[in-house]
Order: structure tokens, then sequence, then C-alpha cells
């Protein structure tokens, strides 16, 4: 009997500090669980059933449980560290803290969403039949197709083949058309960093100089320049670990301002001495670009003024903090067609329609490779230079997101391939998608 009560009291010890160990976690699980099903629901009108199914069906993340009262969502793990997401026009859902104040108002993102008779890309009135002669279309239709065959080993949502400008290829599933956003996760990162760019273009910034942190300038951070952070080479301390409480994790589920996280933590090494991935320097960059406007209003409308609406990308929303910062990290929104156009504008070395928004050497500047990162990565956009897609050309360059997300550009085939779903690589195989689409085109 005593032997039996010694191991119970084992077992009791073991389950307290596992409980003790995970219950912190779950202010994270239900932080996360909130957050994505409010902003799937309201910003791409899907039904909390089909999130609950697929976007939260995910380990933890599908043990919370989900609610809605008057266009607020709380999630709670059996009831415990029970979430809040509201949603505000113009800037999208965003978790609360206890601090929260209700009345607080932020200023709204003027868009210009102008109506227009052009057909895709420079306009959103269809499609044009365009037929070219060296593409093998049931091979290519085959290729797409593959992708949506085997949904569960896929998990292929979305996909779209732009050639020469023009779509050649699409494929929607179940729940999808060419007009429903779709989260683009660090995508995002991408439509940030092509800010800078514009900026750059404007004579307004130069991402050789060194980031405007004033905490920084008593110390060796004071070195790191914006191309540092663009890179992911600044050196910095960060833990992109989603697994975990980590940084990362903290900044998008517990951080009320989240260009803020990456800002205060102390470098590991020098500049240019380490490549480590951070969406905290990406939030970090968000901040500095507010910096770079009078006004908050003047910060929230120059994403939209100066890149996504002047390209027509009307569907596209990019997600704020609680503090109005944008999420440049993780929470860009659009269509498979718009995020195609972003793919396009990079192809087309930042000429839309006969307008420059981006100097041509700034696609030099983003696909050449970063020290340290063995050819996978630029100035926040992924690279094939080190062959990571054995079958698809070197010059190949992607914007990336978790799960699958990728707006993939070819210059030397004249391509732009979008894929959205709910699993990445090795699940969703890409380089043979790659490989069957190149197939198809002589």
């Amino acid at each position: 009997m005593k032997k039996f009560l010694r191991v119970l009291l084992v077992l009791f010890v073991l389950l307290a500090i596992a409980g003790l160990y995970n219950y912190p976690k779950l202010n994270i699980v239900s932080g996360y669980a909130s957050k994505n099903a409010a902003s799937a629901h309201f910003i791409a009108d899907r039904s909390f059933a089909d999130i609950a199914t697929n976007e939260n069906n995910m380990p933890l993340i599908k043990l919370a449980d989900i609610s809605e009262n008057k266009g607020k969502v709380s999630a709670a793990v059996f009831g415990l560290m029970a979430r809040k997401t509201i949603c505000r026009d113009g800037l999208g859902c965003v978790l609360v803290n206890e601090d929260y104040v209700e009345t607080k108002t932020l200023p709204t993102p003027r868009r210009s969403k102008s109506v227009d008779s052009l057909p895709f890309p420079y306009g959103n009135f269809g499609t044009t039949d365009t037929v070219f002669r060296n593409v093998d279309y049931k091979k290519l239709k085959e290729a797409v197709h593959k992708s949506f065959a085997d949904y569960d080993t896929q998990k292929t949502r979305t996909l779209l083949v732009a050639y020469k400008n023009h779509i050649i290829a699409e494929e929607y599933g179940e729940g999808f058309t060419p007009d429903t956003p779709v989260l683009g996760w660090s995508m995002t990162k991408s439509v940030l960093a092509t800010l800078y760019g514009i900026l750059e273009y404007q004579g307004k910034l130069d991402v050789q100089q060194p980031a405007p942190i004033a905490s920084w300038q008593e110390d060796g951070r004071k070195n790191i320049t914006i191309n540092h952070l663009l890179r992911m080479e600044s050196g910095l301390e960060w833990n992109e670990d989603y697994a975990a409480i980590s940084d990362v994790t903290k900044m998008l589920f517990l951080e009320p301002d989240m260009t803020a996280s990456q800002a205060r933590l102390p470098t590991v090494a020098p500049p240019s001495e380490i490549w480590n991935y951070s969406s905290g320097t990406t939030n970090l960059l968000s901040g500095i670009l507010r910096k770079q406007f009078k006004t908050h209003q003047d910060y929230l409308d120059f994403p939209y003024a100066a890149l996504i609406d002047r390209m027509g990308m009307h569907s596209m929303l990019i997600e704020a903090d609680l503090e109005g910062n944008y999420i440049g990290s993780s929470y860009g929104w659009a269509s498979t067609r718009d995020w195609a156009k972003f793919g396009l504008l990079y192809l087309n070395n930042g000429n839309w329609n006969g307008e420059q928004l981006f100097d041509t050497e700034w696609v030099d500047y983003v696909t050449k490779p970063t020290k340290g990162s063995e050819g996978v990565y630029g100035a926040h956009f992924w690279l094939n230079a080190g062959g990571k897609y054995p079958d698809a050309p070197k010059d190949l360059y992607s914007a990336n997101g978790f799960q699958g997300q990728r707006v993939f550009i070819i210059p030397s085939k004249d391509l732009v391939i979008v894929r959205t779903g709910l699993e990445q690589e090795p699940v969703f195989d890409a380089n043979t998608l790659l490989k069957d689409v190149l197939a198809a085109i002589e």
C-alpha cells in the first residue's frame, strides 16, 4: 500500500510540474486560436466551423474553444487562459490585453479603390484570353491539378501561374475564389521590405544608414544599419521558435507594440557576422518606417498609396498591432491574384504599367545572397541560389510564408507562381510543382 501511495505521489508531482510548465503556453494557444479565427472570419469571410476544421486544426491549437459575441472573438482551453480579439476597420484584427481601453481610437488607412476597365494584371476587370504556342496547356493543367488531387498530402487551397503578365492557369479549392483574401503570413515581410525600396527610390531614405533607434546609440548596436535588418544579419538576439514560449510567440500573442520586441534585445554578434531569421526584425523595420512620417495617418496611408492601391491590389490588407503599427512580419492578406500582382511587379523590375515604383537595382539588392544564409536568403526574400529547389532555375526567388504560402518569381522563365495552403515542405512538394510547371513551358 505504501509503495502504491509513493508511486501515486510521484505521478501527482510529475503532473503538477507538467501543468506548471505548460500552463503559460495556454496563453499563447488561446491567443493564436482567437486571433486566427477572428481574422479568417472577418477578413476572409470564413465560417467558424470551417476555421476549426482547417486553420485551427493544429496540435494544441485545436484544443481551444472559440466563441464570438458582437464582433469580438474569444478562445480558451478547457476554460483556462481566455483571450479576446477585436477587429477594427482598415487595421484588421488584434488580440487585446488587460490594459486595452475600448474607447481608444486609431486613424484608419485611407484607401483608393478605383473602379477600372483593365484586365489582369493592371486592373481587376477579368483576364485576357491569350494563347502561347510554347505552352503545353494540357500538361500545365495536369501539373496544377496534381497539387489539388490529394488534399491530405498537399493541402493546397489556391494556385495560379502567370506567364508574361498573363494568367495561364489557376485553380481554387472548395470555399476559395479569385477574390478570397488569403493570409500570406511571412510573405508580408517581402511587402514590408518593398516599402523601403520605394522610399529609397523616392530619395527619402538610404538603407545603408544606421537604424534610427535612440536606445542603441550608447552601445555596439549603433552600428546596425537598415541593410543589416533587411538581411537578417544585425547580430541581434532572437529566438524564432513557434513551438515554445519564445521571442516570436511572445511578440505575436502578448505584445501590444510589436515594433519594440527586437529593439530591446542585445547583440550576440557584430552586424553581418551571422544570419538569424527574425520576425521581430521585420516589425522593428515597421516601427522605423513609421518614424519616416510626420503623422500616424501618413504612415498608415503610405503602403496603400505607394504600393497596394497604386497597383490595384485592393483585396490586400495589412493588420496592425494595438498601437497601430503594421505587423509586417506576419499579417498581410490578399487574394491569390493580388499576390500574383506583387510577384509580377518584381518580375517587371519595379515597373507597373509604365510607372516605376522602385529602382531596377532594388531587385538586384533583394536577390543578392546574404552572407551566412548559404544562398537561401537575400533581403526579406528567399532565394534558390543555393539550389534548394533542384529542378528550378537558380535565379528563382520568392516571398515565403508559414504553411507553404509562396510567391515564386522566376525571371529567366518570365514566370510567377502563387501557391497557398495549409502545409509546406516536405508535406507540400514545391519542387515537383515547379518542375512540372516548367516542363509545360518550352
